[in-house]
């Protein structure tokens, strides 16, 4: 129930569908009800089973002064014989044969309603069960935007995709491919249950104390179906993560002859998944001839005690209401049956149901303050104010103090580890500062719109991010007003025109994933050609040429050059004969700034720098 009150949870933008499924249902229950309780003792009065009645009690209203009169008019008994009456006057009047050309066509009139209002209540229901896993994949994608980078650090991609495509899918197929049956089936169980007790009430309460006992028995086997699911849940998304891994990996596989190995590590992986499958579909599975078994045993149970009801001196119970009782009570077999097969599918998708809500639930660790200031333009400087970062528990920055005056050129250096990522990544709040602040003219970046900061920084890595699109869409990437003419440019600025241009369909080719169909060089180009246009008045470049070879980093340091020009510039690199026009360089060791000038000062100390320098040098 708790995982069904979650679903109806997204089904509430849907309630006028939901309104008009449970409308339908309740309509096409109505004939199904009407069908069965109007012809059985029709036809036993056609085919002089029972005797045509004479009369019946007046169905007088007008007397009525207390609910026992009222009662008493509106008995099972009353309702009954008048309707014996009615019918029989109708069986004398028209004559045998033609009642039962009338009874034909009115079972063929009743099932045609009763089957067009049961398809219009899935017409309706269609778009809620469609819409609700629309809105989950929705949410869940636009939740994956917005958690912070150091959520991905502790999770398997594999297994966030897994809960992206497989387990709402599972959501799809076993909770919402049970809503029909939520939705109709009460409304069945409960309308015939309401005739069965003005029928037989001892007989009803009877039936309502054996079945909790066999819904108890379908329970337990529920909950072990949904263990059972949330560990095949969790093992998909490892064998995803595998499957990402070695695609992305397939180089470095082949190359080391790990073949067999890597393998070998995906079949134990999969044989785990295997052996966890059988064990759900077993459990699952058990569902249909376990609910028919315990139905049959109910009935038999009812059509014993009911005897006893029919056979007792006394006639507590009439033969014909009996037989009635149990024609109607029989067609409660099947929608209980399928209760309980909506059951198990609730169990078996509310492991998924969890996982997802366990990402929609994460909190959002960058957030954005209430009224934040908007903020467009950078007009005098960045400033580091005592600021302390850690990812774990080890402080990767340690009480780092700096200004960066709008229009130098920064670059930061030193061994690796010492922090130079890490301060570049807290500019745009891709992570927060543990102690301290950043400012941008004064004003602390946490008091920002979070898009107004970050529109104001253009981002060069090392690792090339690109999409699997054209290189229009790669460089107009986030910019849906940039004309052909603006990217023209911003390419010819990042010396990456004339490659284009070569290019099969020239500025509309397909890249390929990560943009494998080009070279390093032709990648990076392509990432600058996109800051260009977006054209930032501050510029972060994190090691952009490192992995370039002398060639391809001559062509994208050029193109740097005409990117930083009349910018304000971050540079991290290793290679320091790139940043030696820097107007200061940082070098950053531990944590800690340790060093800071002017390239010909940091040499003419001969300390960190220098060391690093002549090293570089040496190689």
């Amino acid at each position: 129930m708790k995982n069904l009150i979650k679903i109806l949870r997204y089904a509430k933008p849907y309630w006028l569908y939901a309104s008009l499924n449970i409308l339908f249902n309740i309509l096409s229950v109505l004939f199904s009800l009407v069908s069965f309780t109007l012809f059985i003792p029709v036809l036993q009065m056609l085919f002089h089973q029972v005797m045509i009645p004479t009369q019946a009690p007046a169905l007088n209203f007008s007397n009525v002064h207390s609910l026992n009169e009222l009662t008493r008019i509106l008995s099972f008994d009353a309702l009954k014989d008048n309707f014996y009456y009615f019918f029989g006057m109708m069986i004398n009047d028209k004559g045998e044969k033609q009642m039962l050309i009338y009874i034909s066509f009115t079972i063929v009139i009743l099932f045609f309603f009763r089957n067009i209002f049961r398809y219009l209540a899935m017409f309706f229901l269609a778009t809620v069960r469609n819409g609700v896993v629309k809105d989950i994949r929705s949410q869940l994608y636009y939740k994956s935007l917005i958690l912070p980078l150091g959520y991905y650090n502790e999770q398997r991609k594999g297994d966030i995709m897994s809960r992206m495509t497989t387990d709402v899918q599972e959501v799809e197929w076993s909770i919402m491919s049970s809503l029909e049956m939520v939705f109709r089936d009460p409304i069945q169980i409960l309308s015939y249950i309401g005739v069965l007790f003005a029928i037989s009430p001892k007989l009803s309460i009877f039936i309502l104390i054996l079945l909790p006992v066999s819904g108890l028995i379908i329970g337990q086997i529920g909950k072990s179906l949904k263990r059972t699911s949330d560990k095949g849940q969790k093992q998909m998304g490892i064998l995803l993560s595998i499957i990402e891994e070695t695609l992305s990996g397939l180089r470095i596989i082949k190359a080391f002859t790990a073949i067999d190995f890597a393998d070998k590590r995906f079949r134990n992986t999969n044989n785990t998944f295997y052996r966890l499958m059988v064990r759900l579909y077993r459990k699952r599975d058990l569902a249909s001839p376990l609910s028919e078994f315990l139905g049959a045993v109910v009935i038999s149970i009812v059509l014993w005690f009911g005897g006893q009801l029919v056979f007792t001196p006394g006639n507590l119970l009439d033969a014909a209401a009996f037989l009635t009782y149990m024609i109607i009570f029989s067609q409660v077999i099947t929608p209980a049956k399928t209760i309980t097969q909506a059951y198990y599918n609730l169990q078996k998708g509310a492991a998924s149901l969890d996982r997802i809500q366990q990402i929609i639930d994460e909190p959002e660790v960058i957030e954005e303050i209430p009224n934040a200031i908007a903020k467009k333009t950078f007009e005098k400087e960045i400033e580091f104010r005592n600021v302390s970062f850690a990812y774990i528990k080890e402080e990767v920055l340690k009480d780092v103090r700096l200004v960066i005056p709008k229009g130098k050129t920064i670059a930061l250096v030193g061994p690796s580890g010492g922090g130079k990522s890490t301060m570049v990544d807290l500019m745009p709040r891709f992570y927060d500062t543990r102690k301290g602040e950043i400012l941008i003219d004064g004003l602390p970046i946490q008091k920002m719109v979070i898009n107004d900061l970050r529109g104001l920084m253009g981002i060069v890595s090392q690792e090339t991010i690109l999409f699997n699109d054209t290189v229009f869409n790669n460089i107009a990437f986030g910019m849906e007003t940039a004309s052909e003419e603006d990217v023209v440019a911003a390419a010819k600025v990042a010396n990456a025109h004339e490659f284009i241009e070569n290019m099969p369909f020239g500025y509309q080719t397909n890249i390929g994933d990560r943009g494998t169909k080009l070279s390093g060089g032709q990648r990076q180009r392509l990432s600058i050609a996109r800051a260009v246009l977006k054209n930032p008045p501050i510029l972060i470049l994190d090691e952009a040429t490192s992995a370039l070879d002398t060639e391809s980093e001559r062509q994208v340091q050029q193109a740097l050059e005409n990117l930083m020009k009349n910018r304000t510039s971050i540079v991290i690199a290793h290679r320091l004969s790139t940043i030696q026009f820097a107007d200061e360089i940082i070098v950053l060791q531990a944590g800690e700034i340790v060093e800071r000038g002017t390239h010909t000062e940091l040499l003419e100390r001969n300390r960190i720098y220098r060391k690093l320098y002549d090293l570089q040098s040496f190689v």
